[in-house]
């Protein structure tokens, strides 16, 4: 069976309104409790809601951390840089090639 782990903006937003940082801390002791009551509501996990409430509190920059735009630059930017590296490798390979064809055709 497939399990789609996708939610909709709207089942997250409310999912994630509950948290203790925006007024449920009257209603709720901790984070996980908040998690605990309201994923089997929306059909996922604690754990996965958990970390949707932290995701959402550190791209709103009430929590530390590195925000949903920022990491996917930074992964953009390694995806890049591994891209380089490779074509270096293979230039490196080329030219080793072609300076040794050289010396040999002599």
């Amino acid at each position: 069976m497939i399990k789609t782990n996708q939610f909709s903006p709207e089942v997250k937003a409310r999912a994630v309104r509950p948290a203790p940082g925006s007024g449920a801390s009257r209603v709720y002791p901790s984070l996980w409790t908040a998690a605990v009551s309201v994923a089997p509501k929306i059909g996922c996990s604690p754990q996965t809601l958990l970390d949707s409430i932290k995701r959402q509190e550190i791209d709103s920059g009430t929590r530390e951390g590195v925000r949903a735009e920022e990491r996917q630059r930074i992964q953009a930017l390694e995806r890049e840089v591994r891209e380089l590296r490779r074509a270096n490798e293979i230039l490196k390979l080329a030219s080793a090639f072609f300076a040794w064809r050289s010396s040999t055709a002599t």
